[in-house]
């Protein structure tokens, strides 16, 4: 049950066996074993109890994190018996959907030179494809003149972290508008490209060069977006599955319900999540009728310190069809390099499987995304299981996944010196 009066105490991955100035264990620390364990390459982990990783822009004890921390305490005997019963297994965790990391077996965390932990478990890919359908998504940012300064600054960064929720599995493009239309990319105007890696950071890059001025005209930029997103469903491209206009304005002076009307009414295929940029309200009722009307979701976003925790929103009312339907997809990453599990070539290549975590209570009747659970398997495990009589003496498995990346291959390596890519 919520409760904001718990007093409960945890392991923090970060905090645990720290001590103050007098000797005493920190606060969400205390004495916590670590032993050094050939299974997870001599990394001193504890095989009894996992750790909790809180974002560094997060509360330790907001209650949100306590009560699901509270009542996630459960998952410490399932780890241990999955362990027992598959001594195969490395890295068990469940991310949650209010920000915190549950990780067995335990393991210190340590921060980076500036004190701080970046890692967010909402933004990881095993989780953004286990919590959401596929989908399209037309991000429009507002850069008339009103929006000079801080607010086209947190617009940015906005735009950035709505990038960071979108996976191999979801089709992007980013509109500019004023008294015109402008595609960041002018190169792929009237479309929609996959948000791979190397789509994102290219985008990322065209941020930069917005500026703003003269005045903004939403009706065009609207009208624009359900048009791209129509053609994509129309046609089967794209990820044929749901659909969203994220809009990022400093306001709107009308509601614009002609457009909706026109291209969006009454099946409402397109959801519309407004994020208000800035401390004034004074177009906040419009902002929040469009996503009412639209199945969407109204985010304000005031200082920078405010957008990644906003942008994250979105996902719950995403997830909704899936948790309505009960749809417990198992969803399989590319390969990926893990540094801290090292054989005698190098770091080890992984995969994550993850599934997403539904309330079961009957009175959710509109879909609570509770987290998504996961696991690391390296892929020399999962070469380990095919049958060699059936290759032939030339012969050699592969697998690859349904993007088209190389999952599996006897010759997939990490590029030296760049640990995120890999090679075939």
């Amino acid at each position: 049950e919520e409760n904001p009066d718990l007093q409960y105490e945890y392991f923090n991955a970060v905090l645990i066996n720290e001590v103050d100035d007098e000797g005493n264990n920190v606060e969400l620390g205390g004495e916590f074993i670590l032993e050094p364990n050939d299974h997870f390459n001599n990394l001193s982990v504890n095989l009894s109890l996992s750790v909790v990783q809180v974002p560094t822009n997060m509360y330790n004890k907001d209650p949100d994190i306590v009560n699901g921390v509270y009542w996630s305490e459960a998952l410490n005997k399932v780890f241990v018996e999955n362990f027992e019963r598959d001594p195969t297994l490395i890295w068990q965790y469940f991310g949650s959907a209010k920000g915190f990391f549950r990780q067995y077996p335990g393991v210190k965390w340590h921060p980076d030179e500036h004190g701080v932990i970046g890692f967010d478990c909402r933004n990881r890919k095993w989780y953004i494809q286990a919590a959401t359908s596929p989908k399209d998504v037309v991000i429009l940012v507002d850069v008339s003149g009103s929006m000079k300064g801080l607010r086209l600054t947190i617009a940015r960064q906005t735009v950035s972290s709505i990038l960071d929720t979108l996976g191999d599995d979801d089709f992007f493009n980013i509109i500019a508008y004023n008294q015109e239309i402008h595609y960041v990319e002018p190169c792929l105007n009237g479309t929609l490209v996959r948000a791979d890696r190397a789509n994102k950071d290219h985008f990322r890059e065209h941020l930069d060069k917005l500026f703003a001025k003269g005045i903004g005209l939403l009706g065009e930029a609207l009208a624009e977006a359900f048009t791209i997103l129509g053609d994509f469903n129309s046609t089967g491209r794209g990820s044929v599955c749901s659909q969203a206009i994220m809009l990022v304005t400093d306001g709107a002076t009308e509601m614009y319900d002609d457009v909706f009307e026109k291209y969006n009414w009454p099946e409402r295929r397109v959801r519309i999540f407004p994020y208000l940029i800035g401390r004034e309200s004074a177009f906040a009722d419009n902002l929040k009728w469009m996503a009412c009307a639209n199945k969407g979701y109204f985010s304000q976003i005031s200082t920078l310190a405010d957008v990644q925790e906003n942008v994250m929103r979105y996902l719950h009312v995403m997830s909704r069809p899936k948790v309505i339907d009960h749809e417990h997809d198992t969803v399989w990453t590319e390969a990926y390099v893990d540094s801290a599990m090292k054989d005698k070539s190098g770091p080890s290549l992984m995969t994550t499987v993850a599934m997403p975590v539904f309330s079961t209570k009957n009175e959710t009747n509109q879909g609570i995304l509770l987290g998504v659970v996961g696991t690391d398997i390296p892929l020399q495990e999962l070469m380990k299981l095919i049958p060699k009589h059936m290759l032939g003496i030339h012969g050699y498995a592969f697998a690859i996944t349904n993007n088209g990346y190389i999952l599996m291959h006897p010759d997939l390596r990490p590029l030296v010196n760049k640990p995120l890519q890999i090679c075939y």
